[in-house]
């Protein structure tokens, strides 16, 4: 009878990687207190990726390893609706993408940005929750 263990038996699954953008930090605070520490009871912790501007928004995702795309629609400067559509013209598999507008009726703009959520302010923790689990779970299943 062999004790040996698998080799990565020990090794704890890593959680999703979910690049939040905005350029408020109290809107990523808000954000990550929605969508909380793990996609349902236990799951490993996500590891948020925060980013502030959309030159880091381009070069976190062209660098990889991203499981959802959260950008703020309302961010100064550049806003997540039009970066959402760049990042889904011009970056090769783009992970999926999950966008936050001002107000229900902008629903349609996330539409035109290829943008594959959107969830509107104020933000809703169960409904925000639940279009980032259904996401990052659904995308899992087909990699």
């Amino acid at each position: 009878m062999s004790t040996a263990q698998p080799e990565n038996a020990g090794a704890a699954t890593p959680g999703p990687r979910i690049l939040l953008y905005s350029d408020d930090v109290d809107a990523r605070a808000q954000v990550r207190l929605a969508v909380g520490r793990r996609l349902r009871r236990g799951a490993p912790d996500i590891e948020w990726v925060e980013v502030a501007t959309a030159a880091a928004v381009i070069a976190q995702t062209e660098s990889g390893g991203l499981d959802l795309l959260i950008l703020d629609g309302e961010a100064d400067k550049v806003g997540g609706l039009g970066l959402a559509r760049q990042l889904k013209d011009e970056i090769f598999r783009c992970p999926p993408t999950l966008v936050l507008t001002g107000r229900p009726q902008d629903a349609w703009l996330a539409s035109w940005s290829n943008a594959d959520a959107v969830v509107s302010r104020p933000l809703d923790p169960v409904e925000l929750h639940g279009a980032v689990a259904a996401i990052v779970e659904s995308s899992a299943v087909t990699r």
